[in-house]
């Protein structure tokens, strides 16, 4: 068993015993090996950084609610919390950002790139991914740097949806791109006509394909596309409630 292979044993098994920091260390020095992920390499990675990251984000949204229900000497500490989890989410992003542009993507490669990262499957999750984690600093963001990041998170989700468009409307690499740049476009953008839009036309052209559906991806593919269709019911829903209030 060579160190790749290794790593990713112990990326398996971080992931089973939920010891996610350590299934981050193992993924990131298996992208440092070089060359093209393997779908289930890719996957690992993804959930590894998701978890470690969702963590920071689930404990900023709490001390965030906290800030103005707890008394003045209070503050201080609540507020030093806040900014400690700032930084460290804001530290995990910037590590994956700058390990997809470098080992993923190469950005800043001159030589011509390697023909397996131009596989359209794979720049899209690559660039969907950058997006996420563009999107996970815009909400933590102060106003100064807010605006940059947001530009940046929309130029990877743009740049994903471009590739997207050479995968099946049923992938759920293409799918899963359309359920959370639609949810940038609604959280982040406050667009929710953009974000309605993009997540119906996603959801209808999948639909349409269903016949093509591949069996492996079946499980993944349905999913995204009840999550996708879930939004759409609160998102129209609440588009609706708001025009009934324009009307009054």
């Amino acid at each position: 068993m060579d160190n790749r292979e290794m790593k990713v044993q112990v990326a398996k098994i971080a992931e089973q015993t939920e010891r996610y920091e350590d299934m981050k260390e193992a993924m990131t020095e298996v992208v440092k090996c070089g060359g093209k992920l393997s779908p289930e390499e890719r996957n690992l990675l993804s959930v590894a950084y998701k978890n470690v990251c969702g963590a920071r984000r689930s404990s900023w949204r709490v001390v965030t609610s906290m800030i103005n229900k707890i008394d003045d000497k209070k503050k201080a500490v609540v507020n030093t919390m806040k900014k400690n989890i700032e930084d460290e989410l804001n530290q995990i992003c910037s590590d994956v950002l700058v390990l997809i542009d470098d080992y993923c993507l190469n950005v800043k490669d001159p030589e011509p790139k390697d023909p397996e990262q131009e596989d359209p499957e794979h720049k899209t999750f690559f660039n969907k991914m950058k997006g996420d984690y563009y999107r996970y600093q815009v909400e933590v963001a102060g106003e100064e740097t807010k605006q940059a990041l947001v530009d940046e998170a929309r130029l990877a989700y743009e740049a994903a949806n471009e590739c997207a468009n050479e995968l099946p409307p049923t992938h759920p690499v293409r799918l899963g791109l359309a359920l959370n740049f639609s949810v940038f476009y609604y959280e982040i953008e406050n667009s929710p006509d953009k974000a309605c839009g993009l997540a119906k036309e996603a959801f209808d052209n999948a639909i349409a394909d269903l016949d093509n559906l591949k069996e492996d991806s079946y499980k993944d593919s349905t999913l995204i596309m009840q999550l996708l269709r879930d939004n759409l019911t609160l998102w129209t829903s609440s588009l609706g409630d708001e025009n009934e209030e324009q009307q009054e």
